[in-house]
């Protein structure tokens, strides 16, 4: 059977094609058309896309979070890491050895000040027991108010009130009656105890007394403790008990 073939004109010049060949490149046109997206071959043109406008935000795009500079830290090697945790316990025993050797000397610095404190305390506080004594604890019926009042500079507190209420009530009126004179005078005086404000003194005072009771002079030998406290005004007597 012949081939049948058609005869056609072209612009620049004619050519024959055979319709199965025309047919199937017709075939191969519809395929491309039909055919589903997917990734362009070398032998395929890509599909032309369209362009979109997108508004921006009203409060602008969000900047990616910039990396910060501890990511590219690198990581201390392992012996360094060692050695850091070595040194961190022996830092944290050094700073405690160091406040505990600061409190220390703090501490005996302050115990110094008032151990020298109490040593001066010691001698300030005799000092002004000794010369109290004698004029607490002696009177003349002749100038009763005069004496008191005297004795009264060298007290302090409520010691001060006892002596004025004792004088007026009891010392006064038996020193009056029976014309009392009592002469003190201190024979030795000790420390038992002392700080910065506060001493205890140990006294022996002897006291000759005259009186319309006695004949002549009698002597007391009599033992004190007497409390010498700090004041405004100097050291003065804020208890007295008998021994």
């Amino acid at each position: 059977m012949a081939k049948t073939t058609t005869r056609g004109r072209g612009p620049a010049s004619g050519t024959r094609r055979t319709m199965p060949a025309a047919a199937r490149a017709a075939a191969k046109r519809a395929e491309r058309g039909h055919r589903e997206p997917g990734p362009a071959t070398d032998d395929e043109e890509p599909l032309a896309g369209r362009t979109v406008l997108v508004e921006a935000p009203k409060d602008g795009w969000d900047d990616p979070p910039e990396p910060s500079p501890e990511s590219f830290e690198e990581e201390d090697p392992p012996e360094e890491r060692g050695t850091l945790r070595r040194r961190r316990p022996l830092t944290a025993v050094l700073g405690v050895l160091l406040v505990a050797g600061l409190v220390a000397v703090a501490v005996l610095g302050w115990r110094y000040k008032e151990d020298r404190r109490a040593d001066d305390a010691r001698a300030e506080a005799v000092a002004a027991a000794r010369k109290a004594a004698p004029v607490v604890f002696s009177y003349d019926y002749r100038h009763l108010d005069r004496d008191f009042a005297r004795a009264r500079t060298h007290l302090t507190g409520k010691f001060r009130d006892e002596y004025r209420k004792t004088t007026a009530t009891v010392v006064g009126p038996t020193a009056k009656k029976y014309r009392g004179v009592v002469k003190a005078t201190v024979a030795t005086a000790s420390v038992v105890s002392a700080s910065p404000d506060k001493v205890r003194v140990l006294l022996f005072v002897n006291q000759i007394t005259e009186s319309t009771q006695v004949s002549g002079s009698r002597v007391d030998l009599n033992r004190v403790r007497m409390t010498m406290t700090r004041a405004s005004e100097g050291w003065k007597v804020s208890a007295v008990d008998a021994l």
